[in-house]
C-alpha cells in the first residue's frame, strides 16, 4: 500500500475546507458533504473555527485513492496563523494550493508558493470556484505564471465558466510541451522534431511534477465537484508516495500536540523512518528526553484508528509523552548516532517563517482566576511554540508574542470558550531586539570585590554576525573545574540575554569565557559537607548575571525594531494619496513599477505600522488595493525614544537590587 501525506494550502477565503470536504465525499469516506457556513466540516473542529468559519488548527483526515492512502493535511489561510502551516510543510510528500478563480492570486499565495518551491515539495494547484460569475480562465493561468513565477501546465480546458454548470475538460494544453521541454533534454529533442508523444509527455509531466520543477494546474469547483476527479488522479499519478525504510533506525518529527478529553497530551508525528510501536520507550528534543508511548493511533478511512504501531511514511497519534513539544525530532534512543539523527530530512526540521514581531500584555478579567488564565496561556503555548509567553511576576502580568490583530483576537475567544476565563489585551507594540555595538569584558572574583559568591566568572561581550543568535565559546581550560560549573554559566548566560540593557532579547554576539575558579568541596574532619567553604552550581548563576550585563554594558547596545517588507498593488490615480500616507508611517518605498492601469510599489515599513497600512488601505484606493507584507530585517531605531521593556528578572543591572533578590543580603 502506498502512503501519500498531502498539504491543503490556500489564501483563506479560496475554498480550501470545502475542496478537502468534497475530497472526502468523492472518495467516499463521508456520505454529506459539510458547510463552511453552517459549520458542520470533518477538519474544521473547534467552536471557534465553526463559528467564523476559517481554519485555525492544522487537521488530519485520510482517504483511499485506488491502491494510495492519502493523508490530507487541512491548514490554515490566515497570515496571522502562518506558524500553524509552517509545522505541517516539514511532513508533506506534496501539496495542493487553491486558488480562487474569483479573486485570483493573492498575497497569502504568494508567500505560500514562495515557500513550497523554496522547499522544493511538488505542488499541484487547483483554481476553485469555476462556477462563480468574475470567473477567469486565460489571463488567471498568465498570472499563476507571473506573479507567482512558477513554470505552470494546464491540465485542460473549461467550458461554461462563470455558471453553475461550468465543467472541467482534462487534457494537456497545447503549451504543455514548450514548458517540460525546458527541463528535459529528450523531450526537447522531440519538440524540434515534432514527434512529441503523449506518453513521452506524461512520463515527463510526472517526473517534474515530482522534482517541483513544473506545476500542473487544475480548474473545478469545490461547491459542485467539477474538475475534482481530475485532481484526484493527478494526485495518485503525479505526486510522489511517502519514502522510509520501515526496518530502518526510528526517526520522526512531531508538528502538533493538543489535549485529549482527560487533559494528557497527544502527539501527531510524520514518521521517516523505523516503526514506532506501543510501549517502546524513546527519545525526543534536543536534549534526549525519555518517554515511553503507551497508545498510538493512525489515519485510515476519513478518521483516526487504535493501532500497535506508525511505520515509516505515516501519520500517527502518540499517547503518553508527556514532556514532548511541538517540533521535537523523535529517536529511538537518547544515544541514537549521529548517523540515526539523521534519518530525518532537512525540511523536517527548523522554522520556515519568520517568528512573530509584535507582543501584547494579557489583561484579566475582574473575575478571572490567575491561576487559570495561567494555566491556560500555558496550554496554548503547548500548542502553538510561536506564541512566546513571558511572566512579569513583579508586576503579576503576562505578555504573549503574536502575528497579528486576529491572531489575538482568536486567543481571547479560545480562552472564553475552552477555559471560562475572559480577558482583554493593552496596546499591541513590537517585539524589538538589541545587539551589542562594540565589545566589552568584565570579571567576579571569589571573595574579591564585594563578590558573595564562591566562584570566579569572567565574560568577554562582542558583535556576532547578523542571524547569527548567541554563541558561547571558552579561552580557560575545560579542566580548570567540573563541566557542571561550565554548563550552569552558559546556561545562565543565554538565560540572561533574553533580557539586555533595555529589557529586549539580546542575539547576535558572541560570549566568551575568559576567567574560571572554584572552592573544592569542603568538609571538617568527622563532619559533613560545609556549603560555606565549597562552589556549588548556584554560586555560578548568581553570579555570572552580574558579569554579564557589566560585560554588556561596556560594549553597549542598540535597539532594533521589526521591519517588513511590503507589496502594494493599487490603482495609479490613487498614488499621490497613499504615497504621503506610507511617509507618515514611516514606510519607505523602495521600487515604484506601472503595470497599465496599476502601479506596484515595493518597499519596507515598521512592523508596528502594518495593521494601520492594511486597515486604511482600502479607503486610499477605493477599495481597490491589495497589500502583501511579511517580516524582512531588524532596522535600528531611529525616531523617538527608544523603546524600553519592562525586566521580569532580578535585575542584574542594579547589583544591590540584584543581591537582595537574590541572596537577602548586600555585598
Amino acid at each position: 500500500m502506498h502512503l501519500l501525506n498531502l498539504g491543503i494550502l490556500a489564501h483563506v477565503d479560496a475554498g480550501k475546507t470545502s475542496l478537502t470536504e468534497r475530497l472526502l465525499h468523492s472518495a467516499g469516506v463521508i456520505d454529506e458533504i459539510g458547510s463552511v457556513d453552517d459549520g458542520n466540516t470533518r477538519t474544521d473542529t473547534l467552536a471557534l473555527e465553526r463559528q467564523r468559519g476559517i481554519t485555525i488548527k492544522s487537521a488530519v483526515v485520510s482517504f483511499p485513492v485506488d491502491d494510495v492512502t492519502v493523508n490530507l493535511i487541512d491548514t490554515p489561510g490566515h497570515p496571522d496563523f502562518i506558524a500553524e502551516v509552517e509545522r505541517v510543510l516539514g511532513v508533506l510528500d506534496g501539496a495542493v494550493l487553491v486558488v480562487s478563480a474569483v479573486e485570483g492570486v493573492q498575497p497569502q499565495t504568494r508567500i505560500l508558493m514562495r515557500t513550497l518551491q523554496r522547499l522544493r515539495i511538488p505542488t499541484l494547484l487547483f483554481v476553485n470556484k469555476i462556477d462563480r460569475r468574475g470567473a477567469r480562465y486565460d489571463d488567471l493561468l498568465t498570472a499563476l505564471s507571473e506573479r507567482l513565477r512558477a513554470a505552470v501546465v494546464p491540465m485542460g480546458s473549461v467550458e461554461g465558466i462563470g455558471t453553475r454548470a461550468a465543467g472541467f475538460l482534462p487534457g494537456l494544453g497545447p503549451g504543455a510541451p514548450a514548458v517540460l521541454a525546458e527541463h528535459d533534454d529528450e523531450l526537447l529533442t522531440a519538440y524540434v522534431e515534432n514527434t512529441v508523444s503523449y506518453d513521452l509527455l506524461r512520463t515527463a509531466l510526472a517526473a517534474q511534477t515530482r522534482q517541483a520543477l513544473v506545476h500542473p494546474v487544475y480548474f473545478g469547483s469545490a461547491i459542485t465537484g467539477a474538475g475534482v476527479d481530475a485532481l484526484i488522479t493527478g494526485i495518485k499519478e503525479l505526486l510522489p508516495a511517502a519514502e522510509g525504510d520501515p526496518q530502518g533506525p526510528l526517526s520522526g518529527t512531531v508538528f502538533k500536540v493538543e489535549r485529549g478529553l482527560a487533559g494528557e497530551k497527544v502527539a501527531y508525528a510524520r514518521m521517516f523512518s523505523g516503526t514506532l510501536r506501543t510501549r517502546d520507550r524513546i527519545a525526543f528534543g534536543d536534549a534526549g528526553e525519555e518517554g515511553k508511548v503507551t497508545s498510538v493511533s493512525v489515519f485510515d478511512h476519513g478518521t483516526d484508528i487504535g493501532s500497535d504501531s506508525v511505520p515509516a511514511g505515516r501519520i500517527g497519534r502518540l499517547w503518553g509523552l508527556g514532556e514532548i513539544k511541538i517540533g521535537d525530532s523523535i529517536w529511538g534512543s537518547p544515544r541514537a548516532s549521529a548517523a540515526e539523527r539523521g534519518g530525518v530530512p532537512r525540511k523536517a526540521v527548523g522554522h520556515f517563517f519568520a517568528p512573530p514581531t509584535l507582543e501584547t500584555v494579557v489583561v484579566p478579567g475582574p473575575d478571572a482566576d490567575r491561576r487559570a488564565l495561567h494555566l491556560a496561556l500555558t496550554q496554548l503555548a503547548e500548542q502553538d511554540p510561536l506564541i512566546g509567553l513571558r511572566h512579569d511576576e513583579v508586576r503579576q502580568e503576562t505578555a504573549v508574542s503574536l502575528y497579528g490583530e486576529v491572531q489575538k483576537e482568536v486567543i481571547q475567544a479560545t480562552l472564553a470558550d475552552e477555559f471560562g476565563v475572559r480577558v482583554t489585551f493593552r496596546e499591541t507594540t513590537p517585539l524589538c531586539i538589541e545587539r551589542p555595538i562594540g565589545t566589552g569584558a568584565a570579571a567576579e572574583f571569589i571573595k574579591k570585590d564585594a563578590n558573595p559568591f564562591l566562584a570566579t566568572v569572567g565574560l568577554r561581550v562582542e558583535p556576532g554576525p547578523v542571524g547569527s543568535g548567541v554563541s558561547f565559546g571558552l579561552e580557560v581550560e575545560l579542566g580548570a573545574m567540573p563541566y557542571a560549573f561550565f554548563k550552569a554559566v552558559e546556561d545562565t548566560v543565554r538565560e540572561t540575554l533574553g533580557q539586555g540593557l533595555h529589557g529586549w532579547r539580546v542575539t547576535d554576539c558572541a560570549v566568551t569565557m575568559t576567567h574560571s575558579g572554584y572552592w573544592p568541596r569542603q568538609s571538617h574532619a568527622h563532619q559533613g559537607f560545609d556549603k560555606s567553604m565549597s562552589s556549588t552550581g548556584a554560586d555560578f548563576r548568581g553570579v555570572t548575571p552580574l558579569v554579564l550585563v557589566e560585560a554588556l554594558r561596556r560594549a553597549g547596545s542598540q535597539v532594533y525594531e521589526p521591519m517588513h517588507r511590503f507589496r502594494v498593488e493599487a490603482p495609479a490615480d490613487t498614488l499621490g494619496g497613499l504615497l504621503p500616507v506610507l511617509a507618515a508611517l514611516r514606510a519607505v518605498p523602495r521600487t515604484t513599477e506601472t503595470q497599465g492601469p496599476l502601479c506596484v510599489l515595493e518597499g519596507v515599513v515598521p512592523a508596528a505600522q502594518v495593521h494601520g497600512l492594511e486597515r486604511q488601505l482600502p479607503g486610499l484606493t477605493r477599495g481597490e488595493g491589495e497589500w502583501e507584507s511579511g517580516f524582512d530585517h531588524y532596522a535600528p531605531v531611529a525616531h523617538g525614544i527608544v523603546p524600553e521593556r519592562a525586566r521580569t528578572d532580578h535585575n542584574p543591572l542594579n547589583r544591590k537590587e540584584y543581591l537582595l533578590n537574590v541572596t537577602r543580603r548586600v555585598a
